[in-house]
């Protein structure tokens, strides 16, 4: 437990036992984009009475403390992502929901040039393509 304590001081936020057990959920998690339902789930099913409301609570300070990523999936579906060291994007499943991650070092060239061509500099950016993964194309 003293790696999610480190962790959640580092970013400001009280040790508390539901932010020790949803950090540790999110870090062991076998699919890296959970949504806060799928959090509470997993509490429930390891018997934490943590309810969807603190959960809810807990995954929005963790996002403004910078330790997860929130993104907002087209249905308004949205998922939480521990914070990576690298950029990536995401393909999504508009059928099951399934989230892929990948590394495109030409998008990631084209992104910056059409930002200059236009005059901006990138701060920050996303890219979510949607589409069927092969699992739902039969």
């Amino acid at each position: 437990m003293s790696g999610e304590n480190q962790e959640l001081r580092k970013a400001g936020l009280k040790v508390t036992l539901p932010r020790v057990k949803i950090m540790q959920i999110l870090e062991n998690a076998r699919e890296r984009h959970l949504s806060a339902e799928d959090v509470y789930k997993a509490l429930r099913d390891a018997d934490e009475d943590v309810g969807l409301a603190t959960v809810y609570r807990v995954l929005t300070q963790f996002e403004a403390a910078g330790l997860v990523m929130r993104h907002h999936f087209e249905g308004g579906h949205s998922v939480f992502e521990m914070m990576a060291d690298e950029h990536h994007d995401h393909i999504v499943c508009t059928k099951c929901g399934r989230v892929e991650e990948f590394i495109d070092e030409i998008i990631e060239q084209r992104q910056l040039m059409a930002a200059k061509a236009h005059g901006f500099t990138v701060s920050d950016h996303s890219l979510y393509i949607y589409g069927l993964c092969q699992n739902c194309q039969t």
